[in-house]
């Protein structure tokens, strides 16, 4: 089972973030691999939707926030893409597994085998551990970091694309399905910075509005010389509190870098809020070891580690 013992929460509690290695097995990972290239080999993709995936602000609003194709990914298997891999025309310029930045929202929803990790006895075991209730699945992706080209993703918030009232009340759980190194894009944090609040928030414009969503606040300047790297072998998981602030650089190595991460939310007690993309979480729970578990309508493509 996978219950943190009382150090391992005090760490967790104390830095925002924690690395439970060998969480899951090479078995488990290179089924998840698997799939992942079944499904991107069915990839259809129309021309009007090859949204390329960005963490800049004014690229998010424009590649993004203005496409239903982002917007209504929630409850559906969508693609998106890096960036400088299609032509003016929305032609792939390299091989289009080669081109995908992730893909998400709902896989924990739509597709057994990531269901079934999601709601795996070792993710409830863990979840209880942690103290939550009523934990509810928000949104999930598979991360790729491409070789030579896999995008950075900046210094960032979870609970800024995923905001609830009180804070405190997001975690991130995210798997590494190939060995995350220093050289091809691990995870980095700066420990502690989850007690401060959230800094910037996406929130969705009016119906109608272009682009689609726009950011409440800005994402202040960091000292780089606090974050701390975080490499992690095959299989490992790592939780990342709502508003612990965390980035990955750009994989200009020779091997690619995949996981797959999803979002709990503690629903007792939580309001979700209303300028969250979508306003309204969705009923419809599954049984989640004695925790009720709601398949949501999406969240945040935004995200991206």
């Amino acid at each position: 089972m996978a219950c943190l013992i009382p150090s391992q929460l005090q760490k967790f509690q104390e830095d925002g973030f924690l690395v439970l290695e060998g969480f899951l097995s090479a078995d488990e990972c290179e089924a998840m691999q698997r799939r992942i290239d079944e499904i991107v080999a069915k990839m259809d993709v129309p021309l009007h939707c090859r949204t390329e995936f960005s963490t800049q602000e004014e690229e998010q609003l424009r590649a993004q926030g203005s496409t239903d194709y982002f917007l209504s990914s929630g409850d559906k298997i969508r693609f998106f893409f890096e960036k400088g891999v299609f032509d003016k025309q929305g032609n792939f310029l390299v091989p289009p597994e080669k081109s995908i930045n992730k893909i998400g929202h709902a896989l924990h929803a739509l597709d057994p085998i990531f269901r079934c990790v999601t709601h795996s006895h070792k993710v409830q075991a863990l979840a209880r551990s942690l103290g939550l209730q009523m934990p509810v699945v928000v949104q999930s992706m598979y991360i790729f970091k491409q070789p030579h080209f896999g995008g950075e993703v900046a210094p960032h918030q979870d609970a800024s694309f995923l905001y609830t009232e009180p804070l405190g009340r997001v975690l991130g759980l995210w798997i590494a399905l190939e060995d995350a190194m220093l050289e091809n894009g691990c995870l980095w944090f700066i420990p502690g910075s989850h007690t401060g609040g959230v800094s910037r928030r996406m929130v969705r414009t009016p119906a109608g509005s272009v682009p689609g969503t726009s950011f409440l606040g800005s994402e202040p300047i960091r000292d780089n010389s606090l974050f701390v790297p975080t490499p992690v072998l095959r299989g490992a998981l790592v939780l990342i509190h709502g508003e612990v602030v965390h980035k990955s650089e750009q994989n200009l190595s020779d091997r690619s870098r995949q996981a797959y991460t999803f979002h709990l939310m503690e629903a007792a007690g939580t309001i979700w809020s209303p300028d969250n993309w979508p306003a309204n979480l969705p009923h419809g729970a599954a049984e989640y070891g004695g925790h009720s578990v709601t398949h949501t309508n999406g969240q945040d493509a935004c995200i991206g580690h």
